[in-house]
This record gives C-alpha cells, structure tokens and sequence, in this order.
C-alpha cells in the first residue's frame, strides 16, 4: 500500500462522501502529505505509536505551537481510523497520543500606579462621573464586566462598604467596597437619579437611561485609559486581574482572593500567584547585587 496512494483516496473520501470545503481538504491534503515526508515514505501499516510521538516531538523541538499539533493529530487521527475501517491496518498508531498542552497565558495586570492613573481620571461630566464610579468599583472589587453592568440600586450599601455581587451561576457573594470607590458612587447616584429612565434598577445607566452595556463599558475604559496615557491596551477584565494581584500581593491571601472574585475553585485563583512572583522578580532584578551577573 503506497502512502501517497492511501492518502489521495482518503481525500476522495472526504471530498464524495464528506463533502468538505476546498480549503479545508487543502489541510488535511498538507497534513497527510507531512505525515509521508516525516515517515519518509513508508506504508502507514508499518507506522507505531512510538513512530508518530517521534514525529510530534520533531515537530514541537522545531516550534510547532500545540494547539497546530492537536490539529495535526486530528487529522492523522482520522486518516488512520479510515484505514482501520477499511481494514488496511489494524490498529490506529495515533490513538491515545496528545499533543503538547500550550502554556498557560497570565493574565495582564496594570501596576497600582497605572490602575490607580485609569480609575481616577478627572472627568465632571455626566459620563465622567458615572465612569469614575464605574471603574472604581470595578477595580476596588474586582468584578467581572457582566457583574459590574448586572448591579441594580441597592446592591452596594455604604455604611457597611459592601456590594451583593451575582456572579457565574447566579452564585451571590459580599464584597468589601473601598472609600474611594464609595466617593464616587455617592458623586454618582445623584445624577443617576436625574438621567434614569422610568422603572430603571440598573445602577449603572447609559444616554437611553437604560442599564449600560458591557460593550460600552469596554469601549468607554479604553477612552479612559488613553486619558490616563496608559500606552497599553485595557480592557475591562484587565482591572479584575489588576485587583486580584495587588490584593495578593499585599496580603498574600489566595483564600481570600478566591472568596472576593467569586471563583468555584482555587485553581482559578492560583494562577495570581505566578503573577505575584513576576512582580517579586522584577524587583530582584532591580535591587539585588547579584541579580545581573556579568560573564
């Protein structure tokens, strides 16, 4: 059985029987065809588990990102399983193998200098009110964009600092509330009352006197930080990490943190603490002696 052979009717297959888009069976054409290059032309009966974990390996020390190499098993994957069913071969080498996982990406976080810059842009405006209220309370409490759009009147009390926060899974939590975010919630509500629409609960409304979307909160803070001459992009989850990582890095209370942010699980949070050890290397490479060696 010639690979390239095996691999032009598998691709008949695909486009008769399949109907696949053209583009589509260009990939699985260029996936078989590196299949056959790696194999260096040998009969796909003849390939093993430990013939294809070669390959993928060859493939990732060249830099292959995971998530390609999780395609490119798929598509072998299913080229041999085709083989299978037409009892070519007996066994699919490509079963039970993955690919890489992909690093975890960290969440971006402003330092308390830039957080601090964007939240408190001086703005006397209508808008600028209810968006320094707005971005406060986000930063103070570190919510997540839907739950900070979902606050009616009455979610944050003032003389005990907290805000009743619905979260994933119409979980409630309480939150401490910072004074500087509690100022600008009591700047805010008096205008509120005089912009809102009839019948309105939102706590945060928009032009219409409606409650604000959480696209125009993401529009709306990235006019914010170019404001504050942030030169980064920000978007609203961005003050969520910012808060989840100056509170860790002041307290170092992952428990906490997890309670403030609403996660289910304390994996959710852990990834903050790779987040505080960056922070706490850059200042060793800034102060240490020994931090920068020469030679």
């Amino acid at each position: 059985m010639k690979p390239q052979a095996s691999l032009s009717r598998y691709l008949d297959f695909l486009a008769n029987e399949r109907r696949l888009a053209a583009h589509t069976l260009g990939a699985y054409s260029r996936d078989g065809m590196l299949l056959g290059t790696l194999s260096e032309g040998r009969d796909p009966g003849e390939l093993g588990s430990a013939d294809i974990r070669r390959f993928v390996a060859a493939l990732h020390a060249k830099g292959l990102a995971p998530r390609s190499l999780a395609r490119l098993l798929s598509t072998w994957r299913g080229f041999f399983d085709w083989l299978v069913r037409g009892r070519e071969i007996a066994t699919n080498p490509c079963k039970g193998i993955r690919a890489p996982r992909a690093a975890r990406t960290l969440p971006e976080a402003l330092s308390p200098d830039e957080a601090t810059r964007l939240v408190a842009v001086d703005d006397a405006s209508d808008t600028g009110i209810r968006d320094r209220a707005l971005f406060e309370l986000a930063y103070s409490c570190g919510l997540r964009v839907s739950e900070l759009t979902g606050l009616d009147i009455g979610a944050v009390d003032a003389r005990s600092g907290e805000a009743r926060v619905t979260g994933k899974g119409s979980k409630t939590r309480i939150v401490p509330v910072g004074a500087p975010a509690l100022e600008a919630l009591a700047r805010w509500l008096p205008v509120r009352e005089r912009l809102a629409a009839a019948g309105e609960k939102a706590l945060f409304i928009g032009r219409s006197g409606r409650r604000l979307s959480p696209r125009e909160v993401q529009r709306r803070i990235k006019l914010r930080a170019a404001a504050a001459g942030l030169a980064v992009d920000v978007h609203p989850h961005m003050l969520r990490h910012s808060f989840a990582s100056h509170v860790l890095q002041s307290s170092g209370d992952l428990r906490a943190v997890q309670e403030m942010l609403g996660h289910a699980s304390i994996a959710s949070t852990q990834v903050y603490t790779h987040l505080d050890f960056q922070h706490l290397a850059r200042i060793y490479d800034a102060t240490h002696p020994r931090a920068k060696r020469k030679g």
